[in-house]
């Protein structure tokens, strides 16, 4: 018995983009379609407003979505459901064809790569449409790949999705139609796109507030030598990744006075504005993952959710704390892309992962916005990598081949092993020790911008950061940020007027400031002058910053040099 067709008067309405995007797609007609949309957007809506209009009109018989996860596969079968589209999450290889009560079947990219011949006889069975979600997943590898070209060739149509179409190799997608740009290199097109900078703008996500925690790390190289270095500073690519390794040990002081802030910041929005709001915690490998959750049993009094990839009830899990209250989970990989968790606000960045697109699956965790005027707040090491990430969160990319791979010294292949295997913290004390760190708030970074001027864990300076309220209008996050800035900056020129009252009255030359002061002053000039052209123009202060850098070069404020400050301070003053 085959199931009945869906009803279009029933499904909810659509939000601009959607409707925009739906038009192009019924208009365009080709077999293949690319929509990139930013995380929380409504990527699945869309796609199976599609997937309706097609059964309905008989354009196709069969549906079937791709997805990356075993989790994925339920929560795209219970969406599909309230909607009347029926999709058999259940499906294996060894059941050949779905039942005919389903419009189709949901499976993962793993299943298509072990038996794309499966597929193939499915999709060529029915007039078939296939949804790939994050389809940038079916690069992964040859075997993937491969396999999902081999299946859904036969395919009616394809539609493709994904909030991060690029990747940070030369693997090429399947389905997607690459043109070359003005470098004469191969670039992704979409169809349709959705980026996150729209969609803040709309009000579809929240703001993203990073604070990033620096500190003095110390740590023992596998010949016996001992070395410290402050998380932030200037160093070469291994010390960097050395110094982040050890502030993400465990065992020493940075992590638990990261999730101690992290945790006052999440009972701060759970008190204004959020009631029900919960914490993320990103972690390197399961061994660490176990280790953050006892120190957060022990910050909070109340045990945190763990889920790793190998547990047979992580979807389970995952499913039992977005509908309850508990304050934390901590996760490897299994959080890390797809999964609607909408009640996500504070995040920890607590593992080694630098790749732009791992840090975008992370932090697309946690833009999903339920009502107006949400934030999330993401606590992050204070590596120059991630600040600069984290100032770019506005800008899209595409996947180009070809490119220079620009080597940041850390362990993403390392790390990938980490998801799959227990062993792998063993692996990393192969090469060093961790032995001591400690945390303190260097900046906070929002908007591409970069404010404060650092502040000592547990101190009232940095309780003025990590109290700014839950329910703020992106507008209003700048200002308070900016308020806040002004208020540390009037403090200590108060404390010290004060010391020099108390000092008996000598001639002395005034101390030459520091490099680390010089660029706090210059990052407070810039970011007052580019507050002022806003005021002037009307323009965003993302997009001010990103015109600065493309005239003058160079990184990001966050992790820009004294000369690159400011060059771009008299850049912006000849506007």
């Amino acid at each position: 018995m085959s199931p009945t067709a869906p009803v279009l008067e029933t499904f909810p309405p659509l939000r601009a983009w959607q409707r925009k995007a739906l038009v192009k797609y019924l208009r365009q007609g080709s077999e293949d379609f690319l929509a990139v949309a930013t995380p929380g957007a409504g990527k699945t809506t869309f796609a199976l407003r599609i997937a309706a209009e097609l059964l309905v009109d008989g354009t196709v018989e069969a549906v079937t979505v791709v997805a990356p996860t075993e989790h994925l596969k339920t929560q795209w079968a219970q969406a599909a459901a309230r909607v009347g589209i029926h999709l058999d999450a259940a499906f294996r290889n060894a059941d050949l064809h779905s039942a005919s009560d389903f419009h189709g079947a949901v499976v993962t990219y793993a299943q298509v790569g072990m038996a794309p011949h499966v597929h193939r006889r499915r999709t060529m069975t029915r007039r078939t449409l296939v949804i790939l979600d994050e389809i940038h997943h079916a690069g992964d590898s040859r075997t993937w790949g491969d396999g999902v070209k081999a299946a859904f060739e036969p395919a009616v149509r394809r539609l493709a999705l994904t909030g991060t179409p690029f990747r940070s190799d030369e693997n090429p997608i399947p389905f997607v139609l690459y043109e070359r740009n003005d470098a004469g290199l191969q670039q992704s097109r979409s169809d349709a796109s959705y980026g996150y900078a729209d969609a803040l703008r709309d009000g579809v996500v929240r703001p993203v507030i990073f604070l990033a925690y620096s500190g003095e790390t110390r740590w023992r190289t596998n010949a016996g030598d001992e070395l410290a270095a402050r998380l932030g500073e200037p160093m070469t690519q291994d010390l960097v990744a050395q110094a982040w390794r050890t502030a993400l040990d465990p065992a020493g002081d940075w992590m638990p006075q990261v999730l101690r802030a992290a945790d006052n910041r999440l009972s701060v929005i759970r008190k204004h504005g959020i009631t029900d709001a919960g914490g993320l915690v990103i972690a390197s490998d399961q061994q660490t993952a176990r280790s953050y959750a006892k120190l957060l049993e022990k910050i909070t009094g109340e045990r945190a959710t763990v889920v790793l990839s190998d547990d047979v009830d992580a979807s389970k899990r995952i499913a039992t704390f977005s509908a309850g209250d508990q304050r934390w989970l901590v996760a490897v990989r299994m959080v890390s892309e797809g999964v609607d968790i909408p009640r996500l606000s504070v995040g920890v960045y607590a593992t080694s992962a630098s790749t732009p697109l791992y840090f975008a699956q992370a932090i697309g965790r946690f833009v999903r916005a339920r009502k107006q005027g949400e934030t999330a707040s993401v606590f992050l090491p204070s590596v120059p990598h991630l600040l600069g990430l984290a100032s770019e969160m506005e800008v899209q990319r595409d996947h180009v081949l070809g490119a220079p791979k620009e080597k940041d010294g850390l362990d993403d292949e390392l790390l990938e092993r980490a998801n799959k295997k227990e062993d792998a913290s063993g692996e990393l004390e192969k090469r060093f020790q961790a032995l001591s760190a400690s945390a303190e708030l260097d900046q906070v970074i929002y908007d591409g911008a970069s404010f404060g001027t650092g502040a000592q864990a547990g101190t009232p300076e940095e309780e003025e950061y990590l109290g700014l309220p839950g329910l703020l209008s992106p507008e209003q996050v700048t200002t308070l940020l900016n308020k806040r800035q002004a208020e540390q900056l009037a403090a200590q020129k108060r404390r010290k007027a004060a010391q020099r009252d108390d000092e008996p009255k000598v001639p002395a030359q005034a101390a030459p400031l520091t490099a680390g002061e010089r660029r706090v002053t210059l990052r407070r000039k810039l970011n007052t002058l580019v507050a002022a052209h806003h005021h002037r123009t009307g323009l965003p202060h993302g997009k001010i910053h990103a015109e600065l850098r493309r005239l003058c070069g160079g990184p990001p404020s966050a992790q820009a040099t004294i000369e690159q400050l400011e060059e771009r301070i008299a850049t912006i003053q000849s506007f």
